[in-house]
């Protein structure tokens, strides 16, 4: 098996590079430089055309999305027991949640960093507001079911989804409430963290903060 990430690190090229990290596939890394607009670049375009990261190239196939990425590695390795089995309950589950980051928590985000998206310069500090507002109560969501039915968000036993979930939350670090003033998401993220999978992510990334 080839792969080739193409990520700028502490994107959402993270989780796809943890993943590939934890189910130990052998992989390139391209690094495109976000302040030389290398993810705007013609030949990025061709692999991406939404200029953004992450893209992973496996076995000659393009592939785009954090969270199509991420599940569609969970299901190449089924050993790692990273998604539950096709047609259970849990899977339901799974998708939802999956679905759930990439619709309401994504988004929201995306309007928190670039708050003139939405509206125009002009309806930057509302924008923003009601990003937060959105995060906060998507959030508590996550918190609720998780002091209900965790440690993880599929139970006893992590899934890919939680390795999505705990990136998410690292965003939120420096926010007016970040993650971690949930204790139930505290305790998800400290669990995830210490994964040795995680540590080297964030060795390979360069990164120090929200340790």
């Amino acid at each position: 098996m080839s792969a080739t990430l193409y990520t700028s690190f502490s994107t959402a090229g993270l989780v796809v590079h943890w993943l590939l990290i934890e189910l130990q596939v052998p992989h390139d890394l391209t690094v495109l430089d976000f302040e030389k607009r290398e993810q705007k670049a013609p030949g990025y375009l061709a692999l991406n055309p939404a200029g953004v990261v992450p893209t992973l190239v496996l076995d000659g196939q393009v592939m785009t999305e954090a969270a199509a990425i991420v599940m569609h590695l969970a299901d190449l390795f089924p050993e790692a027991a990273l998604a539950p089995p096709l047609g259970s309950l849990q899977r339901s589950q799974y998708y939802r949640w999956m679905l759930f980051m990439a619709n309401t928590l994504q988004p929201a985000y995306r309007a928190w960093f670039y708050p003139d998206e939405p509206a125009g310069p002009a309806q930057r500090e509302a924008s923003r507001e009601q990003a937060r507002l959105k995060l906060e109560a998507g959030w508590q969501q996550v918190a609720d079911h998780l002091q209900v039915n965790g440690p993880y968000l599929l139970g006893e036993k992590s899934s890919a989804a939680d390795f999505m979930l705990t990136m998410l939350m690292r965003w939120s670090r420096n926010m007016p409430r970040p993650t971690d003033s949930w204790p139930v998401l505290k305790a998800h993220a400290d669990a995830m963290k210490a994964m040795p999978s995680f540590k080297e992510t964030y060795r390979r990334e360069g990164l120090t903060d929200w340790t």
